[in-house]
């Protein structure tokens, strides 16, 4: 049997924080198990939270600053973490931080996220691993998502697919015996975008989306968007957000919460035409959105599915833990890209070393 302890670092497009796991992995042959020993989300102030906000917009030279900038903010809140739990770093073999997605277009051969491993490496004095996705892109997959293979390799005798409710949302599921998995449509970030008008991060339990009615124009054109008629593989990040969803989004004025009554209506249409066709049974949903009530209410009402779900402290730090894990299979050598879900041409091993 193979020990290893990793600190998983998730930051998320919703860019409400830093999530940090300290998981605890065994290896038994190929039987995988986990521990999740320590968690923590650290929350970012509103003035760092605008510089990642205008990231795909700055130069090459303040884009390298923000890099370096975003990697000394991951690294002062891993040594708190890890002080504050008076953990051993001598019992830690690595970090694995997704970094912070500033551009994904596999389309045109690259994906960037920023968050500098060599500065956390630096700062924490641990190895760090990074840069997941671009030996997916490489091999000339998606680079998205890489949290199937986490999902099936440590969750599986839980459920028979899962679905995650972060900034977008995606689902994993196997088809004819192979992993598959693809962003279905977004998920807290228009929502988080549109209660913004009312001075809120957020829309607690959707109270307030619950108040609204569904515009159906607004409706109707938002299912129609062309990335819904795609096969997978296919990914989703903000850029498509800008170009394709927000100027519908926007074309029509409405009262926010007949706003976000059409959009929580049209996410639940699009994951539920995802659940009910696979017979998709075992659901095992996790991720902030899972909190947003009346989401889940019209989800499990338009695809009669009962989704199941985890410890809340597995579902919220589920990305952490499983980026923990791909930086686990970094270190045994085992590919932590699958093929079948990206499109890449062969399984990957993904990701960067830094030693300090």
């Amino acid at each position: 049997m193979i020990e290893l302890e990793i600190i998983g670092l998730m930051s998320g497009t919703s860019l409400d924080g830093l999530d940090i796991a300290h998981v605890q992995f065994r290896k038994n042959g190929n039987l995988k198990e986990f521990k999740l020993l320590n968690y923590k989300t650290f929350n970012y102030e509103s003035s760092f939270i605008n510089e990642l906000h205008s990231a795909p917009n700055l130069t090459l030279v303040d884009l390298f600053m923000l890099d370096k900038k975003i990697g000394k903010v991951f690294a002062g809140f891993v040594n708190e973490f890890i002080n504050e739990l008076q953990l051993n770093r001598n019992n830690i073999q690595a970090i694995a931080s997704h970094g912070q997605t500033i551009l994904h277009q596999p389309q045109n051969g690259f994906t960037l996220q920023i968050g500098c491993g060599a500065t956390i490496a630096y700062h924490t004095k641990l190895p760090v691993i990074n840069d997941f996705r671009t030996m997916d892109v490489v091999a000339g997959g998606q680079g998205a998502p890489l949290v199937p293979k986490g999902d099936f390799d440590l969750f599986a005798n839980q459920a028979n697919a899962f679905l995650n409710l972060g900034g977008f949302a995606n689902i994993s599921m196997k088809k004819s015996g192979e992993i598959i998995a693809f962003d279905i449509c977004p998920a807290n970030l228009p929502l988080n975008e549109l209660v913004k008008q009312k001075g809120l991060s957020f829309d607690k339990d959707g109270n307030i989306a619950r108040k609204g009615f569904v515009n159906q124009n607004l409706f109707e054109r938002l299912n129609g968007l062309e990335y819904y008629a795609k096969i997978a593989p296919k990914s989703l990040g903000t850029e498509w957000l800008d170009e394709s969803f927000y100027p519908i989004l926007n074309s029509i004025k409405l009262p926010i919460e007949d706003k976000l009554a059409t959009v929580t209506e049209h996410l639940a249409q699009q994951i539920a035409q995802t659940l009910t066709p696979n017979n998709l049974t075992k659901v095992l949903a996790t991720g902030g959105g899972t909190k947003n009530l009346f989401l889940i209410e019209r989800i499990q009402s338009l695809s009669k599915n009962a989704l199941m779900f985890p410890d809340e402290s597995v579902s919220d730090f589920k990305e952490a833990i499983i980026f923990a894990y791909l930086g686990a299979l970094y270190i045994w050598g085992e590919p932590n890209s699958l093929s079948t879900v990206t499109g890449a041409k062969k399984n990957t091993i993904g990701g960067c070393l830094h030693k300090c």
